[in-house]
């Protein structure tokens, strides 16, 4: 029984994490619940308070079960890059005004383990990050209550209802919440960053706008606390107002997936080929040259059979951050379907910078290492390759932008027979250029040292002779 305990813990995914983030991750699981545990007997209670903290409880269950839909959807959207936004802080938030600090603590735990309901805790692989997760809105519910207790004129409670010591109150409730959120944040974002060294502040804060969402859960959690104490008979009306605030979250969401491939982030395959004609034709009209890349992932199929379609899903969204990664904003990658992706490359100069810049994709690809979580088990991490077909433009017998994804496929094609993980570029011979309406090559492609002599492609993070860098 004691092995089979200890075979248990010692295959959590979490000890296959960097050194750095298993010190960081238990180190906040710990102060949390040494706090959790000292504050449960020191903080007295009594009925009155159970009786708040079932009212809350019942209300929360019943809107999560409403909004469970929306939030899977929401999940599924999410860049992994990114905090995820805590919609239930208008429960728990509620529940830390209103509440001593032990009852308000297990209405986190108890809306956390009914969140189980969204998304489900795939065994070992996902039980680290809940135990985090919770450690972390502890911790903020913890720094949230200090300032509530020693600015809030009666705490826990309502604030008051003379104006001066009203707004007092409400300004001390609208600084707990900021702090709140930003241990919660701040914390998940610090894990995000030593999990992936590689991954750009800037990355962490895409998507910030989201965060709005949770601010209006805060604003709602407030109110939710006034009428827990005035009249709790009108909280079903709330729920109403919450699951309508988690459904207008769908209106943006639903924007954005007309132009972005929800599992990965990128262009779906219909903005991008619109994006792709426009660059088509604005390359006519400055008789610039463009490059296109057929990306597909090498035995793609066998890592989905091998560790789950969940796994495989890591795979695409950790290819699609390197594809974004290494081109510039002006440019845009895609999925195309499946395994597959595509990259339009504006101003590209020349054939022998659009093989470079495959090249350069096709070794980022090559870098990537992923550890399964909760499935088969693998002593080593999981590497992926890509086949890279590319196709210039304008070329002899491309007109269309058809044509030019017919070349590139066909380059795919050739480098998939010629062993995979290579680059071709298509046979087809450029169209003649009159040397007086050439193109000038673009800056960021042109070599730092004479042509003839060679270049090499760079490894992932090294510095390399042609200067192509992702716009600002």
């Amino acid at each position: 029984m004691v092995g089979r305990v200890r075979r248990w813990c010692t295959g959590w995914a979490l000890w296959r994490l960097p050194r750095p983030l298993i010190i960081y991750v238990l180190s906040a699981n710990s102060v949390a619940l040494l706090l959790a545990i000292t504050t449960a007997f020191l903080v007295p209670f009594d009925v009155g308070d159970l009786g708040r903290l079932a009212v809350l409880v019942g209300c929360a269950l019943v809107n999560i079960v409403l909004i469970q839909h929306i939030e899977r959807k929401r999940e599924y959207s999410r860049n992994s890059k990114v905090a995820y936004v805590d919609t239930r802080a208008a429960w728990t938030f509620a529940a830390l005004i209103v509440l001593p600090l032990p009852l308000a603590t297990a209405m986190v735990l108890i809306s956390s383990i009914a969140w189980g309901r969204v998304y489900p805790i795939a065994g070992r692989g996902l039980l680290h990050r809940w135990i985090f997760t919770n450690s972390t809105v502890l911790l903020g519910s913890f720094a949230a209550a200090f300032v509530l207790a020693n600015g809030m004129s009666s705490y826990p409670g309502a604030p008051a209802s003379t104006p001066l010591a009203g707004l007092a109150d409400f300004g001390v409730i609208a600084a707990a919440a900021l702090l709140r959120w930003a241990v919660n944040a701040g914390m998940v974002m610090a894990a995000i960053a030593l999990s992936d060294p590689s991954v750009r502040v800037r990355e962490l804060f895409s998507s910030f706008s989201d965060q709005s969402l949770e601010a209006g859960a805060y604003a709602l959690g407030v109110a939710i606390a006034v009428i827990v104490l005035a009249n709790p008979f009108v909280l079903p009306a709330v729920v109403v107002g919450v699951v309508a605030l988690h459904r207008s979250s769908l209106v943006d969401q639903y924007r954005k997936a007309a132009r972005q491939d929800t599992k990965t982030g990128l262009a779906s395959a219909g903005w991008w080929h619109e994006f792709a004609e426009q660059t088509m034709a604005r390359t006519r009209d400055r008789e610039a040259k463009m490059g296109v890349l057929m990306v597909d992932l090498d035995h793609f199929k066998s890592i989905n059979d091998t560790y789950g379609h969940p796994f495989g899903d890591d795979v695409l969204r950790a290819v699609a951050a390197e594809l974004r990664a290494e081109i510039r904003d002006d440019d845009a990658c895609g999925r195309w379907g499946g395994e597959e992706f595509t990259v339009v490359l504006r101003d590209v100069g020349s054939e022998a910078n659009l093989r470079r810049v495959a090249e350069r994709i096709r070794l980022r690809i090559e870098s990537i290492a992923l550890t399964p979580e909760g499935g088969v088990p693998s002593d080593e991490p999981i590497h992926v390759t890509a086949s890279i077909g590319a196709a210039v433009y304008p070329a002899q017998g491309i007109t269309t932008l058809d044509d030019l994804l017919l070349a590139a496929d066909s380059a795919l094609y050739e480098a998939k027979n010629s062993g995979r993980n290579t680059v071709r570029v298509s046979p087809i011979s450029r169209a003649p250029v009159d040397p007086e309406r050439a193109p000038v090559e673009p800056e960021e492609f042109r070599e730092e040292q004479p042509p003839s002599t060679p270049s090499s492609v760079r490894p992932h993070g090294e510095a390399h002779e042609v200067t192509y860098e992702k716009g600002d």
